[in-house]
């Protein structure tokens, strides 16, 4: 396990956030294989967003208009998210990106960012994202639209990127038997994670 990239004095803890409309999918089964390997003492927080539905995200017109939630699925995500040293988003690929679930957890960011006295960005950066998906194509590059979307996300907050840990399958369980899956989630966690830069910066 790396070294904790925000400081000693601060325990690890990681939010999985789940973004397949079912339950126990193959992407939240390799999910849940490399956090198997999480040592005892780093808490984890599992959030499965299609039991805890976000409405759709409103642009409003000022920043004033941005309040910060104090009940309800946002304000649960909210809280958990700024509580996390380390966000896993556990995405399966649909349509060659995240899941519309997943894409309407990203887009509250845009309010979080705005709401005044939240101090979003400046509190995320320097943390960590990782991504897990499944994926049916053989071929992993159908996933970059999707590993795009985080590191540029993380690129944004100024934090950390892990990359994408990428299982292979389509019916259930499926990514129970890519043995090579399962061998990569073994380490997943263990890397130390470069600041993510976007592609016109490397």
């Amino acid at each position: 396990m790396h070294a904790d990239h925000l400081g000693d004095l601060m325990t690890r803890r990681f939010l999985f956030v789940l973004g397949s409309s079912r339950s126990d999918g193959n992407t939240e089964l390799l999910a849940r294989a490399a956090a198997e390997q999480l040592p005892g003492g780093v808490e984890q927080q599992w959030i499965d967003l299609a039991e805890h539905p976000l409405p759709d995200f409103e642009d409003l017109r000022h920043d004033s208009d941005h309040v910060r939630p104090t009940e309800g699925n946002v304000a649960l995500l909210l809280d958990a998210t700024l509580a996390a040293t380390d966000l896993v988003i556990a995405s399966p690929l649909y349509w060659y990106s995240v899941s519309a679930h997943t894409k309407r957890y990203l887009d509250h960011w845009s309010g979080w960012l705005r709401t005044p006295g939240l101090d979003f960005k400046a509190t995320m950066a320097g943390r960590t994202l990782w991504g897990v998906t499944a994926l049916a194509h053989e071929e992993q590059e159908v996933a970059d639209p999707l590993a795009g979307t985080l590191n540029n996300s993380a690129a944004y907050l100024g934090m950390r990127f892990g990359g994408v840990l990428l299982g292979n399958g389509s019916r259930p369980g499926d990514v129970l038997r890519d043995t090579e899956a399962l061998t990569r989630a073994k380490t997943f966690f263990a890397q130390d994670p470069p600041l993510a830069r976007f592609p016109y910066e490397s």
